[in-house]
């Protein structure tokens, strides 16, 4: 993405080294980005699904009329599709493409982004108003977009601090492992960061979910009673 390729006899970068990104050359900004979450540090801009089932990106800095922020009101206005970059870690993007500037708040200094189908994008340029058809089908896409964007941040994370091994087996195939919480997603604190995480095969990640097996706090791995006592396969004893 930053090595980009020959456009019309320039490199065209697809992201840059600020937030809303626009080539020298071209006359809008072509991409928007969000810096990966450190551990302990907070992001210089948060961006977050508001309630009505849209990004909220914040402006850059504080002025409205900063070129940056002209160039993203201009990108609504002629419902140009930008690419999303969204930072899992430090040096490596998801990018999610098409998304739309679809509001601007001035008074919160921020636009509303929304993701949609790349099917559509043809169908989008140069078609008059929004529908209530569309902002339903893109709330909903941007939800799931973002859904799937954290899950791989926090993932990308986890397996990392374990050093893309399982925790339980020590299997390292990375396609065979999870970054699986230990306080669920709907536990007042089960946040999406490292330390409520553990890397664990899709076996061991399955089993503890259901609560077949679980670690204990001086880290003895317990597998339930009634499991100990069933008569099965090498895969039951010597897997699980």
């Amino acid at each position: 993405m930053a090595e980009g390729f020959e456009f019309r006899g320039h490199r065209l970068r697809l992201i840059g080294p600020q937030g809303i990104f626009k080539p020298a050359f071209l006359e809008m900004p072509i991409s928007i980005t969000t810096v990966p979450v450190v551990e302990g540090k907070p992001r210089p801009y948060d961006d977050e699904i508001g309630t009505e089932g849209t990004i909220k990106y914040r402006y850059r800095g504080t002025e409205p009329e900063h070129p940056d922020n002209a160039g993203l009101r201009r990108v609504m206005r002629e419902r140009v599709p930008l690419i999303y970059n969204y930072g899992i870690v430090p040096g490596e993007y998801l990018p999610v493409w098409p998304v739309y500037v679809v509001a601007d708040d001035r008074a919160s200094l921020l636009f509303h982004v929304a993701v949609d189908e790349p099917r559509l994008v043809e169908r989008v340029r140069g078609v008059e108003g929004v529908d209530v058809e569309e902002t339903a089908r893109r709330s909903y896409v941007t939800i799931a977009a973002k859904r799937r964007l954290h899950q791989e941040a926090f993932r990308e994370r986890v397996l990392r601090a374990y050093r893309e091994i399982c925790a339980i087996c020590r299997l390292r195939h990375r396609v065979l492992l999870d970054a699986a919480h230990i306080l669920p997603d709907g536990h007042p604190a089960g946040l999406p960061v490292v330390s409520n995480g553990l890397s664990l095969c899709k076996l061991h990640h399955a089993a503890f979910d259901r609560n077949i097996l679980g670690i204990r706090a001086d880290l003895t791995v317990d597998i339930r009673l009634d499991i100990l006592e069933e008569e099965d396969g090498p895969m039951l004893e010597h897997g699980l």
